[in-house]
């Protein structure tokens, strides 16, 4: 899995790329945990456009960095999840806790 960023305006975008599986899910998070703490964004959006396949590891790893981006006051949103991870996502009720939302791409 890849995961790249850009960021303006205090808004942190990353962009999932690839498989997000219980292997790369725990990369994933030391990867987000020092993006978090690098550029400490107000807002987080994670971009799955690139991702085609997650497991409950990446339910989990949303799960996490949404707590620690409201612990700081920050706000974080899902947004283009493919047709796979959005079945995950769905199945496991996420929109209830994080803002999932699709644009036509």
């Amino acid at each position: 899995m890849n995961i790249s960023t850009a960021f303006a305006d205090g808004r942190l975008t990353a962009y999932f790329a690839g498989e997000l599986d219980q292997h790369e899910a725990r990369r994933a998070m030391q990867t987000m945990d020092e993006l978090l703490e690098e550029y400490l964004p107000r807002d987080l959006v994670v971009d799955l456009s690139g991702l085609n396949f997650m497991d409950s590891s990446g339910i989990a790893l949303l799960i996490r960095v949404s707590r620690r981006i409201r612990e700081t006051g920050g706000r974080m949103w899902i947004e283009n999840p493919g047709q796979q991870p959005k079945r995950v996502i769905d199945t496991a009720g996420i929109d209830r806790l994080i803002p999932v939302t699709v644009r036509n791409l």
